[in-house]
């Protein structure tokens, strides 16, 4: 009783590459945490800058001081533009590779239900084989019997 599925190249190949997806999401979920964490550190600096313009407007310090710490605020604000937009093209990334793993997965439990069909098939055909012999014993026990 030594089940061998034909296509189990097919399914060990089928799991490789719902691997290989997870792998690729996981990679795209770490960019987008990276692209997040870097976003909140540009909005951590703005607020510290904000807040030293205010004090230093209290403290009525030079204009030119107040200029360049305004300089960097509008310098700020376009580096979390640009951030914004890298955050949601990392989400866009995961979305697709979450999409690409969905696709994967499916794909493998298809060809892993053909090859559960497939053993349960074989299981039962070996049962009626096992069942036709026994069968057969008892025949020719019986017919033994009889003589």
């Amino acid at each position: 009783m030594n089940f061998q599925y034909n296509f189990q190249k097919v399914v060990d190949i089928k799991s490789s590459a719902k691997n290989q997806a997870e792998w690729l999401l996981s990679s795209a979920l770490g960019e987008l945490q990276a692209e997040e964490q870097s976003l909140d550190q540009l909005l951590e600096d703005q607020n510290r800058t904000l807040e030293a313009i205010n004090k230093a407007t209290e403290q009525s310090a030079p204009a030119m001081e107040l200029q360049n710490l305004q300089r960097y605020v509008v310098y700020l604000d376009q580096a979390i533009a640009r951030k914004i937009a890298d955050v949601r093209k990392a989400q866009l990334n995961v979305d697709h590779k979450k999409l690409h793993l969905t696709e994967k997965m499916v794909d493998e439990k298809v060809w892993l239900q053909a090859k559960d069909k497939a053993k349960t098939k074989f299981m039962h055909e070996y049962m009626l084989r096992e069942q036709n012999a026994l069968d057969e014993m008892a025949t020719v026990r019986f017919a033994m019997q009889s003589r």
